[in-house]
């Protein structure tokens, strides 16, 4: 089975003091646009929609089947969000977007990330799979952090030499995937406690 590689960079605006986090962008085939959450039944930009402006449409293209990257790109980066993925590189063991059959070959160096947002004090994980690789990632980096319940946040402290005191909150959301059993409306009230 062959690597895929992130096919996107992270979008990280200057401002940028939010991190979303997912697990890893679904087989170029089920994009519809050039953009994190890309596929048309991942429900992620419907529920920014509801948050943020009351509209579940808002991010859609009217009579077609896509997101408007621009609207949301300058939506990102006027509201001082990032995205990126858990998985730089993956095997996807059936050819699809779910993330039972997807195998982190290695994992995003999210310290760094933050590194380059010294503004963010706020992590999320948009799923499971991305919760348990972050989980593992903070271990792996010495931070001893349990991974948060669907709706609810934890706090670490990054000490790292030269970096400081920097507190992190780290928030699990639900899946935006139309396969996580949990109705649109009630997956936005989750991620309406967001610092969005």
């Amino acid at each position: 089975m062959s690597i895929e590689e992130h096919p996107l960079e992270p979008f990280l605006p200057v401002n940028g003091r939010i991190l979303f986090l997912g697990s890893f962008p679904p087989p170029r085939a089920r994009w519809c646009m050039e953009f994190f959450y890309p596929n048309w039944i991942n429900d992620f930009w419907r529920i920014m929609g509801l948050v943020c402006f009351g509209d579940r449409g808002y991010f859609e293209v009217a009579g077609e089947r896509r997101f408007d990257r621009d609207r949301i790109v300058q939506f990102c980066s006027s509201r001082g969000i990032a995205l990126f993925d858990t998985a730089c590189r993956v095997r996807r063991l059936r050819d699809n977007a779910d993330d039972k059959f997807l195998e982190i070959v290695q994992g995003t160096d999210v310290l760094a990330l933050l590194d380059r947002m010294p503004d963010c004090h706020t992590v999320v994980t948009t799923g499971g799979k991305a919760s348990e690789e972050l989980q593992s990632y903070l271990s792996g980096s010495g931070l001893d952090v349990a991974v948060p319940k669907v709706g609810a946040s934890v706090s670490f402290r990054d000490l790292r030499d030269g970096v400081g005191e920097r507190y992190i909150t780290w928030f699990r959301m639900p899946s935006s995937s139309r396969a996580y059993p949990m109705k649109l409306e009630r997956k936005a009230d989750f991620y309406k406690a967001l610092p969005i």
